[in-house]
């Protein structure tokens, strides 16, 4: 929503004049709060500063593209929604960006591990600010259609300054006018009511799960939303719990040394941390972990809902905490850590019960 002591900027020229009064009032302004403060997308905001230091970039096919961060070398990469923020840093070491036609792809490796849906990825740009207090800020940011971002990597080592500079040499759009046009999102479809699905059907196909990932197919099979999903399971294989349950979690997994999982994402692009989780505490509306190559920053007054849901594999049951925000979003889930083949850990089990 647009500040009301703001004149709505009615050009790229103006949103820039605007965007620089808002900075000087707080230089510490991000710029993901600059843009709900002026009102418009994040990516509206960043072409501002195309020509100096931003660079809109042309890219007809994501895998050369992101073939080429393997050569970035140590990079901080972050995914978020509007209640979560995920950054890992590591290096990028497997991308598999083929499967299902070219629109749904993965990194492995040690650190970095994403699930990728990219038929909604749609711009990119690079931005270099060598004026940054404390050190230079390189970085390569993936935007959908509506100018919301999806995905950004930072380059953390002087051995990714140079192929960062010849990735954004290779890819320079010819186009690097101010300015953006963000397309309106898609109204989101309405949940079915709960008693036109067929909750024995559904009930049934999760009873028979063999595989986590085989949950999704399952609620686009039976017509149901994920958490109206969770809502019909409750007593069998789900149960509600008090909305402190994400902070309860990673404290005690703080406490206690269990490795999980942490998955956070948004439309297309998920993030996950598999490891401990050490240092945690409160800052102002957010819960945070801050510990050497991950942090994560829950805005807990987003929360509406926490879940507890149980899914059977061949594996064994694999047991999750999912956080919702008020429109039945997912703003982050929590795992055991484990590997496919092998049981859950006792101690996450464990650890479930406690809250």
């Amino acid at each position: 929503m647009v500040n009301a002591t703001i004149k709505e900027a009615t050009s790229p020229q103006e949103l820039k004049a605007r965007w620089d009064e808002l900075l000087s009032a707080n230089p510490k302004l991000r710029i993901r709060n600059a843009a709900d403060e002026l009102g418009v997308s994040e990516a509206e905001l960043l072409a501002t500063q195309c020509g100096g230091t931003v660079t809109r970039l042309a890219v007809s096919d994501w895998e050369p593209f992101m073939q080429a961060w393997k050569g970035l070398g140590r990079v901080m990469v972050l995914t978020r929604n509007e209640n979560c923020v995920h950054e890992k840093t590591g290096e990028y070491e497997e991308i598999h960006p083929l499967v299902h036609g070219g629109k749904v792809g993965l990194t492995t490796g040690k650190d970095i591990d994403l699930r990728l849906f990219m038929g909604g990825w749609k711009h990119a740009f690079a931005v270099e600010d060598l004026s940054i207090p404390g050190g230079h800020s390189r970085s390569l940011q993936i935007f959908d259609p509506t100018g919301t971002a999806i995905h950004k990597i930072y380059v953390k080592s002087d051995q990714g300054i140079e192929p960062f500079q010849k990735l954004v040499e290779q890819f320079r759009a010819e186009d690097q006018a101010l300015g953006f046009t963000a397309e309106a999102a898609e109204p989101k479809r309405p949940e079915m009511p709960d008693e036109q699905i067929d909750k024995d059907a559904l009930l049934n196909g999760w009873k028979n799960l063999k595989d986590t990932h085989d949950f999704f197919p399952l609620l686009m099979k039976n017509r149901a939303g994920r958490q109206q999903a969770l809502r019909l399971a409750e007593g069998v294989f789900t149960q509600k719990v008090d909305n402190s349950s994400a902070r309860k979690v990673l404290d005690l997994a703080s406490e206690q040394g269990t490795s999980i999982m942490v998955f956070v994402g948004n439309d297309h692009c998920i993030q996950i941390h598999t490891g401990p989780v050490k240092k945690v505490m409160e800052y102002q509306d957010w819960y945070n972990v801050m510990d050497p190559g991950f942090n994560l920053h829950l805005k807990e007054s987003g929360i509406d809902a926490c879940w507890i849901v149980r899914k059977p594999t061949a594996d064994g049951d694999v047991t999750s905490l999912e956080v919702f925000d008020k429109d039945g979003e997912v703003i982050v889930q929590f795992f055991g850590e484990r590997k496919p083949g092998s049981p859950e850990l006792e101690s996450w089990r464990d650890l479930v019960k406690a809250i």
